[in-house]
């Protein structure tokens, strides 16, 4: 049996979706921008690929909103300033990637929500991302707006300027893809990477506004043993824990059996409970792991 549909026929959000996730893998265009004011953005966008080697021309696409027809902060950028660094996403980056995505208010800058580091660009206005294994430095050639309805998609034509590669993920001077380990963009909030388990899910930050990295406490922001996926997925609660739930995790047993088992090394106490905070996390409970690495901030 097979189904038809006509795309004229169903709502936007229903094509949308059908599109989105028999379309894929598709690469990701993680989008660093600037305005006339010099606020930063930066933004993924999975509508993107390279169309041409001479020129070099890569292009995305920042869609209106389904829901409320606003354009992408990124699309009004380029219109101002036409320059952009197209960042690629790996699985080392992805968490913080995703929780750029949230929506955040004109001028916020997300390398700060995602505990991303800016580097000067050489030829264009926009930072790169210092943590990004290729980025393009790129002027915005042509900007094809395809409608103005929800969900119309706008095409940005870039040409790459100057190329960007983290030597670590080359070998023999060429790029290698195991350790490029590059994600791809599934149908919601799934994804695939080129190493490891292939697919795995990520909480969409769309309907929601996480804290953002900046806003965790520093020896948690700084900690040795979290990864920059770790913060990127504390930075998308939407609070910290309350005080009930800080209660409720000093009395929890396993903390307690670890306090015991430390002793009175508190340097050591808080290494274990980091630890522990980073598998709890690995097993989905993102409050918890958080209420963990607030009650060691604690000791």
């Amino acid at each position: 049996m097979t189904k038809t549909i006509d795309p004229n026929k169903i709502a936007q959000p229903d094509l949308h979706g059908i599109l989105l996730t028999a379309v894929a893998p598709r690469p990701i265009c993680f989008a660093s921008t600037i305005d006339t004011h010099g606020n930063v953005n930066l933004s993924p966008f999975s509508y993107f690929n390279v169309f041409s080697s001479n020129p070099p021309i890569l292009i995305f696409s920042p869609a209106r909103s389904g829901r409320d027809n606003t354009l992408k902060h990124s699309h009004q950028n380029v219109k101002e300033v036409p320059e952009v660094v197209i960042n690629i996403v790996n699985y080392p980056i992805v968490e913080q990637m995703s929780l750029s995505s949230t929506a955040y208010e004109k001028g916020v800058n997300e390398f700060i929500k995602a505990g991303l580091t800016e580097i000067s660009s050489e030829k264009v206005k926009p930072p790169r991302v210092a943590e990004a294994p290729v980025s393009f430095e790129c002027s915005v050639t042509e900007i094809i707006e395809l409608a103005d309805t929800p969900g119309a998609g706008n095409l940005i034509l870039c040409k790459v300027e100057l190329i960007h590669i983290n030597e670590d993920v080359m070998t023999d001077d060429q790029l290698d893809t195991q350790k490029l380990d590059l994600v791809g963009r599934m149908g919601g909030s799934w994804y695939t990477h080129a190493n490891g388990d292939s697919l795995f899910e990520i909480p969409k930050p769309i309907r929601t506004k996480g804290i953002g990295v900046d806003a965790l406490p520093e020896n948690i922001r700084e900690s040795e043993i979290l990864t920059g996926n770790n913060l990127g997925r504390l930075g998308n609660l939407e609070a910290l824990p309350t005080k009930t739930q800080l209660d409720a995790i000093a009395n929890d047993e396993e903390l307690t059996n670890l306090a015991r088992k430390v002793g009175s090394d508190k340097t050591a106490h808080q290494k274990h409970l980091h630890w522990l905070a980073q598998r709890i996390l690995e097993e989905g409970n993102t409050t918890k792991a958080m209420a963990v690495l607030m009650h060691a901030e604690n000791l």
